[in-house]
């Protein structure tokens, strides 16, 4: 399995690809996605404080 260190990004675009994934097989794992999330990352790499929140479905959503 791959992990999240092993795919080499490039692009927001990109990074917003596999956020995406990442969220649905979250929740269709039963997790609930919604809410703050602390990503302590050690000395080398910045701590990110990350906030996730449901919005409506709109007519251009895939």
């Amino acid at each position: 399995m791959m992990t999240s260190e092993e795919i080499a990004l490039t692009s927001r675009e990109e990074l917003n690809g596999q956020l995406k994934a990442l969220l649905r097989r979250a929740y269709e794992s039963g997790i609930d996605v919604e809410g703050g999330f602390e990503c302590r990352n050690g000395a080398d790499h910045p701590d990110w404080d990350v906030i996730i929140t449901e919005v409506e479905k709109n007519e251009q959503s895939e």
